[in-house]
């Protein structure tokens, strides 16, 4: 919120059901944050809300990994799903 840029290592781990996420809309979709004025914990809501809405997965685990600002190190996590191994998926 301070117009000042942020820099994260955005970590998704998910295991798909019918539909899965294509690497370069993907991409396109996490630049869409560039410009936008928003908190560490919204982006990583936002994200993983949209990919559960959009590709309805079986397990989603997103983390991001905030670089430091103001001495502070963040590192936001959000799951939804069961965690399915993906030996279980595939016997």
């Amino acid at each position: 919120m301070t117009s000042q840029p942020d820099f994260a290592t955005i970590h998704i781990n998910y295991i798909p059901d019918k539909l899965c996420v294509e690497l370069k809309s993907l991409k396109f979709y996490l630049w869409s944050f560039r410009d936008r004025g928003i908190f560490h914990e919204d982006v990583v809501n936002t994200i993983a809300d949209h990919l559960r809405d959009n590709l309805d997965p079986r397990y989603l685990h997103l983390k991001g990994d905030f670089m430091v600002r103001g001495g502070i190190h963040t590192v936001v996590e959000t799951s939804f799903g069961n965690n399915i191994s993906v030996e279980t998926l595939n016997p």
